[in-house]
């Protein structure tokens, strides 16, 4: 049965115009940007297939442009569909916090961080630089491969924040396994960065772990 057949409280782009896009399951979001199916599936039909496929929406949403383009109802003109809404939701998320103090929206700054690294296939550590009134300049990814002591250089993370004039900043950093919880590491390196940030006065307010829940906080654990 086509989708037009169906119950219009049931067809996703209706449903989502009467109750809004949270209400949506990862299968219909995925058949709306779809738009059509392919023979012998509709939309939604083949989003549940793909998201087997590929093992849910997170794999999807990472996968480069041949892993993409292998799948049925798939190709390049989608792929880069998909990229676009992907850069266009950073870069509204990124619009919200230059506006706003990060420390007054710490949901948006989550989410930011969400939007960025949530789909790396490797770690990324960065840092959010905000000015006095803690609104942010500028986000940098400044290290990638295995996040550790050894990897992260506390004197590359001071000269960004210099060459952003920062008066504080928030590390951030991604576990690709999907698993948020904090290593020794993770807080042996957060220490450190805050020692050598305090020596150039600039503060360091929070280092959010990114992985497949919430962003975790290390503040807010009291592990900073």
């Amino acid at each position: 049965m086509s989708i037009r057949d169906w119950p219009a409280a049931e067809r996703p782009r209706e449903k989502l115009l009467a109750l809004g896009a949270a209400s949506l399951s990862d299968a219909e979001l995925l058949a709306i940007f779809l738009r059509t199916g392919v023979a012998g599936q509709s939309a939604v039909d083949l989003a549940r297939h793909l998201l087997g496929d590929f093992g849910g929406l997170r794999a999807l949403l990472q996968a480069d442009l041949p892993a993409f383009s292998r799948r049925l109802g798939l190709g390049p003109a989608k792929f880069a569909q998909l990229q676009a809404v992907l850069e266009m939701a950073r870069r509204h998320l990124a619009e919200q916090l230059r506006r706003d103090s990060a420390l007054e929206s710490p949901q948006a700054v989550r989410d930011y961080l969400k939007a960025l690294l949530r789909h790396e296939p490797h770690e990324v550590f960065g840092c959010l630089f905000l000015d006095a009134r803690h609104r942010v300049l500028a986000f940098e990814a400044l290290f990638h491969g295995s996040i550790d002591g050894a990897s992260v250089y506390p004197r590359q993370v001071v000269k960004r924040a210099l060459a952003h004039n920062a008066a504080a900043l928030i590390l951030t950093h991604n576990h690709p396994s999907g698993v948020a919880e904090p290593s020794q590491a993770d807080r042996l390196l957060t220490r450190r960065l805050k020692e050598a940030l305090e020596l150039v006065d600039v503060r360091v307010l929070d280092h959010f772990i990114v992985g497949d829940g919430e962003p975790l906080s290390l503040a807010e654990y009291g592990w900073l």
